[in-house]
């Protein structure tokens, strides 16, 4: 079969499956004027037409059970102080983790937050010193470096093994890591970002098992968990480890499943009841003790009324997916996709291309006038890589990758 029939498909059996769709991904949806990070904070010197495939939120329309109980709660027009223990919205969450991962997680050990990154500020600040190493598997998702030097901790890296065109963990190395008196946590991301990875059964018991012979905390960031392409399954660290449970920290959010970002709230598991105190304490500390009441709305909505949104929306980004594969496959062959095994972010391998890490910057910036996230913030060892969210309509997406490709052929 000729690439232009397998081309035309797949295309057809995408259009029939799309076709039956509740909600239109396709809408392009002007963000201009909402104040969105993606769309307004682009750098200066930005060219007004170039597209913004960076930040990590969707060019989606929310979810219909969202919208209506956000009106509703707008419809009783007081906005006073909320419950910390929301109890409905606890059991959403707590009840979506069990339906889905068959995660059983007691209520008690769950705490809202504004974001994940404020609650692993305050959490190595809670299990570390001044000085202390923090583990990460690099390229990781830059706020956990940025944050462990901001809060006078060391980062340590353990960096991830890229071999054939896919991440595994070093597992000497991490035991090597893990075995150093001055390292007292690691920090997992599953599925990791920006590579994609989901991490297996096996890995993720591998990794329990150093970190136990050390006596070592692990702060597990599972945020991505209900992003998983088909075929692969997520299994949550805790369902694996459930005898190391007082030693791990984990934190999920419905805002990338959900798009609900900037409305800043997080679900953190914490199992062991002195860090739970300690951790209510330090949130105390710092002036939060209500969560927002919008968010806390929203994230009860998505869990319990979610479920046809969520469906569509894995369908659609594995659209954009493939519609990205084979481009990249017939057009710019240099360009290699690491098969992302998760999350609706793609990291690409531009080291064929032969350009250094600033000339990469120009050509994709300049040239191809996309804004994306360059590899060197993730980490070192990934100045030659970017990453490109595909959540966005599919037009948005063909028009980048059409920039890119003009681009490509501009410098060949």
């Amino acid at each position: 079969m000729n690439k232009q029939v397998r081309r035309r498909n797949i295309r057809r059996a995408e259009e029939m499956e799309e076709s039956f769709m509740k909600y239109n991904f396709d809408e392009v949806i002007d963000r201009k004027g909402t104040h969105a990070m993606k769309v307004e904070r682009l750098p200066k010197g930005a060219d007004k037409d170039s597209l913004a495939l960076w930040v990590a939120d969707m060019d989606f329309a929310c979810a219909e059970p969202i919208l209506k109980a956000l009106h509703e709660r707008i419809d009783r027009k007081i906005f006073g102080y909320t419950m910390y223990d929301a109890d409905e919205c606890m059991d959403a969450v707590t009840g979506w983790m069990k339906k889905r991962y068959g995660w059983n997680e007691s209520r008690e050990n769950l705490f809202f937050c504004p974001g994940i990154v404020a609650a692993y500020a305050a959490l190595i600040n809670l299990l570390t010193e001044p000085g202390d190493g923090i583990v990460l598997q690099r390229p990781i998702y830059y706020p956990f470096t940025n944050k462990a030097n901001s809060n006078g901790r060391i980062p340590v890296d353990n960096a991830l093994i890229y071999e054939n065109g896919a991440y595994r963990i070093d597992f000497e190395d991490l035991d090597k890591k893990m075995a150093d008196p001055a390292n007292k946590v690691l920090v997992v991301c599953s599925p990791h970002n920006p590579t994609g990875r989901v991490w297996t059964e096996d890995e993720l018991k591998k990794t329990v098992e150093i970190c136990k012979k050390y006596d070592k905390w692990i702060i597990c960031d599972e945020i991505h968990c209900d992003l998983i392409r088909r075929g692969v399954t997520f299994i949550p660290i805790m369902n694996v480890a459930p005898e190391y449970a007082d030693r791990i920290v984990v934190c999920t959010a419905p805002s990338k499943t959900f798009n609900i970002a900037g409305l800043h709230v997080s679900n953190i598991f914490i199992p062991n009841p002195e860090i739970r105190r300690k951790f209510k304490g330090e949130l105390e500390a710092i002036g939060f003790s209500q969560p927002n009441i919008m968010g806390l709305v929203a994230c009860q909505a998505v869990y319990s009324e979610g479920d046809e949104w969520y469906r569509e929306l894995k369908k659609y980004i594995a659209g954009n997916l493939d519609y990205a594969r084979t481009y990249f496959a017939e057009n710019i062959p240099e360009l290699k996709l690491v098969e992302p095994e998760g999350t609706y972010l793609i990291w690409l391998d531009c080291s064929k291309l032969g350009l250094s890490v600033e000339e990469l910057e120009s050509f994709v910036e300049d040239k191809a006038k996309l804004w994306v996230d360059f590899g060197k913030i993730f980490g070192r060892e990934s100045g030659q890589f970017i990453r490109i969210n595909i959540a966005c309509p599919r037009a948005v997406l063909k028009q980048a990758l059409e920039q890119l490709g003009q681009a490509y052929r501009d410098i060949n």
